[in-house]
């Protein structure tokens, strides 16, 4: 089993980014994978999980433990499979998920692509009291704050960047159309506009 990798980073795309190592390039599948961009080319160590199963062979890499740990507790939750975990995990707030299951919210995590009222029940049956070790004094960071000026072409391919993101990770062409609008009011860079538009959808 994989623990992590570590190599630089050669490509980043709405889905996956692209860490080389030895030569070889391997393609890691990630929750936000524009939080990569200000690291092009620069080494990195990303936490991996390998899944396996028959039809798939797949990398899923994580900034830190905690998240491929809270990942990894996902997965075996009925109902959420490898791409509503990393869903779950492309909002960037770890602590607001714990907190959600160990409350039992239900409505604040049917708020995620892919999670019905019976997910989000399951999730709480089979998660509620068993994260404590997962993420202590947990409280996660994954976006850089900073407001970046750039050109209006520029800032359109990072909007449209943020789009094709939220639509990988599940959500509709209406869901994010809806948020669109807000998005457009504010200069920022992908991984910004990802999480302004992740944040507007979980209200």
């Amino acid at each position: 089993m994989y623990d992590y990798i570590k190599g630089i980073v050669d490509f980043v795309g709405p889905e996956y980014i692209v860490v080389e190592n030895g030569g070889i390039g391997y393609q890691v599948l990630t929750p936000n994978p524009f939080i990569f961009s200000a690291k092009i080319k620069e080494p990195v160590q990303v936490y991996i999980y390998h899944h396996v199963r028959e039809d798939i062979f797949a990398l899923y890499g994580f900034q830190t433990r905690e998240e491929k740990a809270l990942f990894t507790k996902l997965l075996n939750v009925t109902g959420i499979g490898p791409k509503g975990a990393m869903a779950i995990l492309a909002s960037g707030q770890v602590d607001q998920v714990v907190q959600a299951i160990e409350n039992e919210d239900e409505t604040f995590l049917v708020k995620f692509p892919g999670v019905g009222k019976k997910t989000a029940r399951q999730m709480i049956l089979d998660l509620k009291g068993k994260l404590e070790n997962v993420v202590p004094d947990y409280f996660p960071n994954l976006f850089n704050d900073r407001l970046v000026q750039t050109k209006t072409n520029q800032l359109n391919n990072q909007l449209d960047e943020a789009i094709q993101a939220l639509k990988a990770l599940g959500y509709s062409d209406r869901e994010v159309n809806k948020v669109s609008k807000e998005l457009q009011k504010e200069e920022m860079t992908t991984e910004q506009y990802i999480k302004k538009a992740l944040q507007l959808m979980l209200r």
